[in-house]
């Protein structure tokens, strides 16, 4: 009967010892600032947070003009010679016609797309809620170096559950691509090319 005492006292202080190393998780445990609550969700809500964009942009631009102008002046002048009764000095006339004209036709298109998705952050936060959002991406590919850089202003209502929101949906967007590297000089106009535009009238 002592060793089965024994042992259950011996059991009850082992419980007793493990219980205080142990980390309450309660509902009403007292939490620290970087402890995630337990209703909490991903969305970026402060600064600091981050959030995905995703970007779908397409741009199409079809312009046209045509001009057909023309002018054209005739002015004819005959004088028979004759001054009063003394002297005749012969028939006289002139004639002079001019005309101008100008023809043109100017037609442009540009059709561009631009898909990705880009991680930024909440630099700051606006008086009304909506948070200010940072970011850049680059790419080093081969050489290739793609640098995409994006800015804005983001509702928080338009943020989706898995913290992402369409390019559409941030104000003042501004994205920038820059390409740089192995195949930046072949797509980008010579320097000679650059002057002859300059001073070429036509």
């Amino acid at each position: 009967m002592n060793n089965k005492k024994l042992v259950l006292y011996m059991s009850l202080i082992v419980i007793f010892v493990h219980s205080g190393l142990l980390q309450a998780s309660s509902i009403w445990g007292k939490r620290s600032k970087s402890t995630k609550t337990l209703y909490s969700d991903d969305v970026a809500r402060q600064i600091g947070d981050v959030l995905t964009i995703k970007i779908s942009e397409s741009s199409t631009v079809d312009n046209k003009a045509k001009r057909d102008l023309s002018k054209e002046t005739g002015r004819s002048t005959s004088f028979n010679g004759e001054l009063g009764n003394f002297t005749d000095i012969g028939e006289y006339g002139m004639e002079a016609s001019s005309s101008n004209g100008l023809t043109s036709k100017a037609d442009y298109k540009d059709e561009r797309s631009f898909i990705d998705n880009v991680t930024v952050v909440v630099v700051d936060i606006l008086p009304n809620g909506n948070l200010i959002v940072m970011g850049n991406r680059e790419r080093d590919i081969a050489g290739d170096i793609q640098t995409v850089e994006i800015s804005g202003i983001v509702r928080p209502s338009d943020i989706k559950f898995d913290n992402t929101v369409m390019s559409e949906q941030v104000a003042d967007f501004h994205l920038t691509t820059k390409n740089d590297g192995v195949s930046a000089p072949y797509t980008k106009q010579g320097w000679l090319g650059a002057i002859l535009d300059l001073i070429w009238p036509f």
